[in-house]
């Protein structure tokens, strides 16, 4: 029987939510419930690296939103999941380990998130982390998530990807996470001794040992509870009973950057025409809630393998048996890691201040299923624009929690983010077609050497683009009209309400959104607390030199085809 009232609610116990349960139970006079929908992680298929495509497509581990027909892609409806499950999409991704460019967090600052610089920023992404290799002003050394490189590039393929980034005239990075995020280097992950670091491992699993907190599954949030402008606490539904809790200090959703916003709208808090189209009584209008939503989108460059040196030869039911059996008995192999082993970033054109490309380099042709492109052996560049000027939105359709809401992100409606995808692929072709992989390249099998205009780039694109799965920036944090929460993430004219999770994102960063999310959480808490925050680093950022001078001009090894 769970107690009558709580000091903290936590809603949703993924990547922010399970750090938050952490933290705030640090304080044994806090008593903290965790509310998740989902259930268990303690499949195999979440624990082991390589099995990462399953969860995300289970039913049972992840939400499994589709938006509304997206009118600048040929009207596809876009899959887009989020983890239903302890640790949530920490349970369900990639595992890919990048905090963003430095630039990106001075962007959050400029667009009202005061001291969420990148100043402010790093102190609590060293905080959570514990860097495989050698601790420094920027990685940490005993945070609770761990994160290293996999098997650290043994595939030839991996390296000879880097040195063809370097041979088109790009930088390389010996760590992306550290002072320069520009150029080309190893790849990090989310992985401790063989097994995912996701936030439950890392984070609630510690935390469920203590009496102050207390863990329920398998509970649908219905709405936050409010008294005028005071909240009081949250209903939900665990199997066919409905239950309020009252709650004496906040309720913090962080049930991502779908869950959050709707459950907001759910309580009658967002955009009047929004309520009111869904029947829901309006109790505070504020119209940001479930605007400016942002993602990243991406393609797959496949080519041909010339050597058999590629994972397409371990596709096979014998193979991924063996690999599977030596991953339990041993927790190594190819079944501890998520075989993005390498990476870039780059800059799409002249007059782009950080980068705004992202390259994930698999040694295989595959999709994400997990089946092979094609037969025979491949390898694949993943590449998308990660800094995009479309902005979508997400709506109740009505007062029913069950009923999933409208998901639009408006995908490349802003020309510049089609420009930014012609760029992707004429530059990844001139990267690829380096005296590097000369010896691995075979035939272009996507998006196909015909693939050359403008106008067929942009058709390629439409049809076959897909999303990184990094939904973001829907309850932005700030103090403009579209701000849902201020720079304490308390939302704006409740009280004892609060947003944590990466939806509070002014602007989305240049790389994957876990690592990012796991720092706002860490910083939130200390909010939270009433604690001190972390003094701002001093540490430095590399900036690559101008853009002339660093990029493919006057190369002597220069190839183009």
């Amino acid at each position: 029987m769970i107690k009558e009232k709580f000091d903290y609610i936590i809603v949703g116990a993924g990547s922010a939510g399970c750090v938050l349960a952490n933290r705030l139970t640090e304080d044994s006079n806090n008593q903290v419930l965790l509310l998740e929908t989902g259930g268990s992680d303690k499949s195999i298929f979440i624990q082991m690296p390589t099995a990462l495509s399953i969860p995300m497509n289970t039913k049972k581990y992840a939400w499994q939103f589709e938006t509304q027909a997206e009118p600048h892609l040929d009207n596809r409806r876009m899959h887009c999941p989020r983890g239903k499950v302890l640790g949530g999409s920490s349970s369900i991704n990639g595992m890919v380990y990048v905090r963003g460019h430095a630039k990106d967090f001075d962007e959050w600052q400029e667009h009202g998130a005061t001291n969420w610089d990148y100043a402010h920023c790093l102190p609590y992404f060293k905080k959570a982390e514990t860097w495989a290799f050698n601790a420094d002003e920027y990685r940490g050394e005993s945070g609770p998530l761990g994160v290293n490189n996999g098997n650290q590039m043994q595939n030839p393929l991996y390296k000879a990807f880097v040195d063809a980034g370097v041979q088109a005239g790009y930088l390389e990075t010996k760590d992306y996470n550290g002072a320069q995020q520009e150029g080309f280097g190893p790849m990090h992950m989310t992985i401790k001794n063989g097994v995912r670091s996701s936030t439950s491992n890392a984070y609630l699993r510690p935390a469920m040992a203590r009496k102050n907190l207390t863990v329920i599954t398998h509970a649908l949030v219905h709405k936050v509870l409010l008294e005028g402008k005071k909240t009081v606490g949250v209903r939900y539904e665990r199997k066919g009973k409905v239950i309020d809790v009252t709650v004496n200090k906040e309720v913090i959703l962080s049930a991502g950057p779908i869950g959050s916003p709707h459950i907001l709208q759910l309580s009658g808090i967002g955009p009047k025409s929004v309520l009111d189209d869904a029947n829901i009584e309006v109790k505070h209008d504020l119209p940001g809630v479930g605007e400016n939503l942002q993602d990243h989108l991406e393609f797959y460059f496949q080519f041909k393998c010339k050597k058999p040196i590629s994972l397409n030869g371990k596709l096979g039911l014998w193979s991924k048996f063996l690999i599977g059996t030596r991953w339990i008995l041993t927790k190594k192999g190819l079944g501890s890691t998520n075989h993005f082993e390498s990476c870039g970033f780059i800059r799409s054109k002249t007059n782009v201040q950080w980068p705004d490309l992202q390259y994930h380099f698999l040694p295989a042709a595959m999709r994400y299923d997990g089946k092979e492109a094609f037969a025979g052996h491949g390898f694949q560049v993943h590449i998308g624009h990660n800094k995009p000027k479309s902005r979508g939105f997400i709506k109740a359709v009505s007062a029913d929690p069950k009923a999933h809401p409208q998901i639009r992100f408006n995908y490349l409606e802003h020309e510049e983010d089609r420009e930014g995808f012609r760029a992707c692929v004429r530059l990844t072709r001139e990267i690829i077609h380096q005296s590097a992989l000369d010896e691995y390249r075979g035939e272009e099998i996507q998006p196909g050497i015909h693939v050359q205009t403008d106008e067929e780039i942009d058709t390629f694109v439409r049809q076959f683009v897909e999303s990184a799965y990094h939904p973001s920036c829907s309850c932005k944090m700030g103090t403009d009209k579209l701000a849902v929460v201020d720079p304490e993430t308390k939302v704006h004219g409740i009280e004892g309400l609060r947003v944590v999770d990466s939806s509070i994102f002014t602007t989305i960063p240049n790389g994957n959104l876990n690592a990012p999310t796991i720092m706002v959480a860490e910083r939130a808490a200390d909010l939270i607390r009433g604690r001190d925050t972390l003094p701002p680093s001093t540490a430095p950022v590399t900036l690559a030199p101008d853009w002339q001078q660093q990029q493919r001009t006057n190369k002597p090894n220069r190839k183009t085809d």
